[in-house]
């Protein structure tokens, strides 16, 4: 056929026309068909490119070996094995649009909630630093390298290392405890042995400065940390499943079945109607039959992030732990300082006495000015927009709760069946309706299906089914309970298993203890905003102390305090920091 550029598409205009009503009519394209112009045209442009040895007009098919027809056809045997390769991409390409909202929404809330996590941390660390560089300023250059130690050791527990939340927490305290006795039980003065400061250090868990505040951190940061973890380590295994269920490889008798329903209708003349849907969901359901048997599964999992989620509040808020960690710490430091006397004599008995020498400590120069943009909370809508995201999250993963037991129902409603009331293909010729047995979701249903034979199972499906029965143990395993929440917390060090109450007790800082030290329940995302002015803040946490918890850098280099007069008594005990 030849002509002028206008023409042709001229021409394709009428026949696609021509078409479409003899589709609308149900009647046989091929017998009135003289050329195969049109075919060969979608066929070029589907297949990207031209292609030898198409035919002009329709012909017997006796190679043909799918869409084997009694009419005249426009394939040939080569045509057919590539539209059997179309085929399967048109499904492939269908799949990976219908679920890449669910891919994009989980993927995103992912990397959110790392992004979030890591400035957390950072805020943390942060808040331990001016600590020390306000209140304990002597020692604070000398505890800068133990905090970012712990701080990452936060970090890389939560995103998935092999560390132990309770070895990186007695370790911080063993660093501590040294710097804590040279500055404060036995003050201004040090000894030049590196050898008796880790015999302090090794001290540490024999004396028992700190109290129970190490265990105490150890309890919150197992019951916070883990959740976290968990849910991170999720939310990647659910862009996993998605991506390989993006790219399953589909059987023989699938390919040949898809094949028949969206391109054997093109050997015909007929490049206009679309399957019936009864048609379609045979075809698609045998296809995805073994991947609809991930949907319990799938379905367990989003319910089991959303307990989790539910349970990440109070000792379980990460948030809440890592922003009132330095108030521990300094409780910590206080209460060693107030036992000091004690905490001499048996560091005498097990170390020795030291061979001291005066020494001026560097004051702390923490700046302030180089913390990044955007790392602050304010008020509760840091808490609160950690919060709300994974609420938020979960409502719209909700919505995805059947989308594998659903998938080739949307996959043939919204995409590729013909709508309701229209004539339709139905694997043979176009007709009114699909008149055979429809059957349903899942290998089992599959028994009878006249568009595709299911055999076997899919070693790749029960692989993702076997991943997502281990994390729903996890999430199931690690989310509190109403009543108790039983932990088991993994890392390189072996592990430990710890029952606590639902309810708040002394070791989550809530009540009075025998031990003399302060208890808390004020989070410091409760009333602490960008125009806090942190000396106001220390007055408030703790009017005890002699000297204020400042942010604005001053208080490191000129060494101003702010003193509560009715407290000096307690001060002329203390040592000048």
């Amino acid at each position: 056929m030849t002509g002028t550029p206008m023409m042709d598409a001229q021409t394709w205009s009428v026949g696609f026309r021509c078409l479409l009503l003899l589709a609308l009519f149900g009647s046989t394209p091929s017998e009135g068909v003289e050329t195969c112009e049109e075919v060969r045209k979608l066929f070029q442009w589907r297949v990207v490119g031209a292609v030898k040895g198409l035919p002009d007009s329709p012909r017997a098919g006796p190679d043909l070996q799918v869409c084997i027809s009694k009419k005249p056809t426009c394939c040939t045997r080569k045509m057919e094995e590539r539209y059997q390769i179309a085929a399967r991409q048109d499904l492939q390409q269908v799949l990976q649009a219908s679920s890449s909202t669910l891919k994009l929404l989980i993927s995103r809330n992912a990397a959110v909630f790392q992004e979030t996590l890591e400035t957390l941390i950072k805020q943390a660390e942060n808040y331990t630093s001016i600590l020390f560089c306000n209140t304990y300023r002597y020692m604070a250059l000398e505890a800068a390298a133990s905090i970012q130690e712990f701080f990452t050791d936060v970090g890389l527990y939560l995103f998935g290392a092999d560390v132990n939340s309770e070895e990186f927490v007695n370790r911080f305290f063993d660093s501590l405890f040294p710097l804590v006795y040279n500055h404060l039980i036995n003050p201004d003065v040090t000894d030049s042995s590196l050898e008796y400061s880790e015999c302090i250090r090794m001290a540490r868990r024999e004396v028992s400065p700190f109290g129970n505040i190490p265990k105490r951190v150890m309890g919150q940061m197992g019951r916070s940390l883990l959740p976290s973890r968990t849910f991170l380590q999720a939310l990647n295994l659910g862009i996993e499943v998605i991506n390989t269920t993006d790219h399953l490889h589909f059987s023989k008798e699938c390919s040949k079945a898809l094949l028949r329903m969206q391109y054997c209708p093109h050997c015909q003349g007929i490049t206009v109607s679309k399957p019936c849907t009864g048609y379609c969901l045979n075809v698609v359901r045998g296809c995805l039959a073994h991947m609809a048997e991930l949907n319990p599964h799938w379905h367990t999992y989003i319910r089991s992030l959303e307990e989790l989620s539910d349970a990440m509040h109070g000792t379980y808020d990460l948030e809440h732990v890592l922003l009132n960690f330095h108030l521990l710490v300094d409780d910590a430091v206080m209460q060693a300082h107030l036992n000091g006397q004690n905490l001499l004599e048996q560091v005498n008995k097990i170390c020795g006495r030291p061979v001291r020498i005066p020494t001026q400590s560097p004051r702390c120069s923490f700046d302030l000015s180089k913390e990044k943009p955007g790392m602050k909370f304010s008020g509760r809508n840091g808490e609160e927009t950690l919060a709300n995201r994974r609420k938020e999250f979960i409502n719209s993963l909700r919505l995805y709760r059947s989308f594998y037991g659903d998938l080739a129902d949307q996959l043939c409603v919204n995409e590729l069946a013909a709508a309701e009331g229209l004539p339709c293909w139905n694997g043979e010729d176009v007709v009114k309706s699909y008149t055979q047995r429809v059957v349903g979701n899942g290998i089992k249903a599959q028994y009878g299906n006249p568009e595709v034979k299911v055999k076997g199972t899919d070693p790749v499906t029960n692989q993702i089914i076997d991943k997502l029965k281990h994390v729903i143990q996890l999430l199931q395993g690690k989310s509190p309970k109403p009543d108790k929440w039983e932990l088991l917390q993994l890392g390189s060090g072996g592990g430990m298993v710890e029952q606590v109450s639902g309810d708040c007790d002394d070791e989550d800082g809530c009540g009075g203890s025998g031990s003399g030290e302060v208890k808390r329940t004020l989070k410091i995302t409760d009333w602490i905003t960008d125009d806090t002015n942190f000396s106001d803040v220390k007055q408030i946490h703790r009017p005890d102390h002699s000297s204020a918890l400042d942010t604005t850098g001053a208080g490191c280099a000129a060494g101003t305090e702010s003193v509560s007069l009715s407290l000096m008594m307690v001060l002329m005990l203390l040592p000048r920091l």
